[in-house]
């Protein structure tokens, strides 16, 4: 399988090693995303799940000023009523959702603004890390509108309801040292230093069992909003089903022999 690069508009898709690195690629407009940039990261996110080599996702912005600052504000004052308004978020909505049901983990890498869509993007991601210039916020209010591609339920659940009430009732924007402060975030580095430091953590989770790491993220997406004791059903689960893979065996017994393993399984 080869890797879709080279044939998106709006999206620049780099193969680093184990690593994809998928660029939003709209600098004239901060990154701003409309309907084709969602439809094209989708596109991408989808093929690059099921390449046998890929064994993370950056997700990053083009340019220094932001990752995404937004919705394309042109395409939105095109929205005459209910129904299309709520067809655009669900629009967006599957593309965070897609995200967060991968199979390998998404490094969403943020330079700059991360605004509105933006901002809800990024909180798709697995692990987010920040530029030093990095800025967030929900600024849907200042347009007559609220956070569409899962503003108020993703800040809600990672950050609590009453930073998520102040984010997008205030629409004042937060900087990279808050975003850490408050969980948004979990690492913030110098500009310069920020797509490596993202590979770095990429290529430590590229050492790691695949079928394990995406065992990991599916139990903790699928059990987070469950009851404990559902969500320790699911982790159970997954616990067993790893035990009778050609991973759990190689892993075991690269331990015991004191050398690194040898990864085949994929799925």
């Amino acid at each position: 399988m080869t890797m879709p690069e080279g044939t998106f508009e709006h999206l620049l898709v780099e193969h680093d090693g184990p690593l994809a690195v998928v660029t939003l690629n709209r600098p004239s407009v901060l990154n701003a995303l409309n309907a084709k940039v969602l439809a094209e990261l989708s596109l991408a996110l989808l093929e690059l799940d099921r390449h046998p080599d890929i064994r993370a996702i950056i997700l990053t912005g083009a340019g220094e000023k932001a990752f995404a600052a937004g919705a394309d504000i042109g395409e939105l004052s095109a929205i005459t009523d209910a129904g299309e308004g709520a067809g655009t978020a669900r629009l967006g909505q599957a593309v965070t959702l897609q995200i967060e049901r991968l199979r390998l983990p998404v490094i969403v890498a943020v330079n700059g603004f991360a605004l509105g869509g933006g901002c809800e993007l990024a909180m798709a991601g697995d692990i987010r890390i920040a530029s030093e210039n990095a800025k967030f916020g929900q600024p849907e209010v200042n347009l007559g509108l609220i956070p569409g591609y899962g503003g108020t339920q993703r800040t809600t659940r990672l950050i609590g309801r009453g930073m998520a009430m102040y984010l997008c009732l205030t629409a004042e924007m937060i900087g990279a040292k808050e975003a850490l402060r408050i969980g948004l975030v979990q690492k913030v580095v110098p500009l310069p230093e920020l797509l490596a430091e993202a590979k770095r953590i990429g290529n430590a989770i590229a050492t790691k069992a695949p079928l394990a790491v995406a065992a990991c993220k599916h139990a903790i997406n699928g059990g987070a909003h469950l009851s404990i004791s559902d969500a320790l059903e699911v982790e159970a689960l997954e616990f067993g089903t790893l035990v009778g893979t050609d991973d759990f065996k190689e892993g075991t017994r690269a331990f015991l022999e004191k050398r690194t393993p040898r990864w085949k399984a994929r799925r």
